[in-house]
C-alpha cells in the first residue's frame, strides 16, 4: 500500500462551471500505518479491493470532462474507502453501521471482521474525514461565489451481483442507477441525466435509488440550501469493465460520453 502526499485532490474546472463531479470511491490506495490496523491478509485485502473500488471512476469523470463543452470541477478521493468513508455519516445516523461500514469500516463486503469493532474510529475520522469534509464543502462554497450555486454529481459503480454486506441488494439492478435526495435532486437534474443515459442504455437501461439510494452533499448545506443540487450515478460494472477489479472495457467511453452530456446540460441552465 502506498503513502500519498494528498489525501484528496481539486482538479480545477472552467471558471463559470456549477459543476463537481465527486468521484469518492475509485481508489485502492491506503497508507501503511492505515494497513497496520486492518486484520486481512494481504491476498484477501486484495480481494477486498476488488469488490470495494469503484474501478475506472476516476478515468471516466477525467474523460467526461474532456468532452464536456464546459470543463466542471473534479474533487477525487486519492485514498481507499477502506481508510475512511467520505460519504457515510459519522454518527449513529448511518444505517451501514448495522453492517459494520460507517465512516470507518469494521467489516468487509462479505461481513467478514476488517478492524476490531470496539476500535476507536476518531483517530482515521480526524486525519482523513473531517479534513475532506472540510475540503469538499470549500469547494462548493467556491462554486456558490463563483456563479450562484454547485451542481455535485456524485461518480460510482456497483457490481453486477449483489454483495453480503447491501441492505438492499433484492431490487433491480439497472444498468444506469441515478440516486437521488427529495431537496436536492431538482426534477430538471433528473430528467438531464435520463436523457443524456437513457440515450445510451434505453429508458429500460435507467433506475432511480435502486440498488443503491441518495446522493452526497455536505452536511453544512445538506436539506437547507436549494443552491445546492446533487445526483449520484451509480454504474454497474459490466457495462465497463471485468469484475471484480479488473481493466476496464469499451463500455467506458460510452459512459464518458453520457456524463459529458450530463455535464453540459446541467451548465447550460
Amino acid at each position: 500500500m502506498s503513502d500519498p502526499q494528498q489525501p484528496f485532490t481539486l482538479i480545477p474546472g472552467a471558471a463559470d462551471s456549477p459543476v463537481l463531479l465527486h468521484v469518492p470511491h475509485g481508489s485502492r490506495s491506503i497508507p501503511h500505518h492505515v494497513r497496520k490496523g486492518i486484520a486481512s491478509d494481504d491476498t484477501a485485502l486484495e480481494r477486498e479491493l476488488d469488490h470495494i473500488t469503484d474501478a475506472h471512476t476516476a478515468e471516466l469523470a477525467a474523460a467526461a470532462a474532456k468532452l464536456a463543452p464546459v470543463v466542471p470541477w473534479r474533487f477525487v478521493n486519492k485514498l481507499s474507502r477502506l481508510v475512511v468513508d467520505p460519504e457515510r455519516f459519522p454518527d449513529e445516523r448511518e444505517e451501514m453501521l448495522s453492517v459494520g461500514m460507517g465512516a470507518v469500516y469494521t467489516r468487509t463486503t462479505h461481513r467478514e471482521p476488517l478492524r476490531p469493532p470496539e476500535g476507536d474510529p476518531t483517530p482515521l475520522l480526524e486525519a482523513y474525514f473531517h479534513p475532506y469534509a472540510a475540503a469538499m464543502t470549500e469547494a462548493v462554497e467556491a462554486r456558490i461565489a463563483a456563479v450562484g450555486r454547485a451542481v455535485i454529481i456524485d461518480v460510482h459503480s456497483y457490481p453486477t451481483e449483489p454483495l453480503p454486506y447491501e441492505l438492499h441488494g433484492t431490487g433491480p439492478r439497472p444498468p444506469v442507477c441515478l440516486g437521488t435526495d427529495p431537496f436536492h435532486t431538482p426534477p430538471e437534474l433528473l430528467a438531464a441525466a435520463e436523457t443524456a443515459f437513457g440515450d445510451r442504455f434505453g429508458h429500460d437501461g435507467i433506475g432511480h435509488d435502486t440498488p443503491f439510494a441518495g446522493t452526497y452533499v455536505p452536511l453544512r448545506h445538506y436539506g437547507s440550501d436549494r443552491r445546492v443540487t446533487a445526483l449520484m450515478i451509480e454504474i454497474r460494472r459490466d457495462t465497463y469493465m471485468t469484475e471484480p477489479g479488473g481493466p476496464a472495457g469499451p463500455g467506458l467511453d460510452t459512459l464518458a460520453e453520457g456524463l459529458a452530456e450530463l455535464v453540459g446540460s446541467v451548465t447550460a441552465r
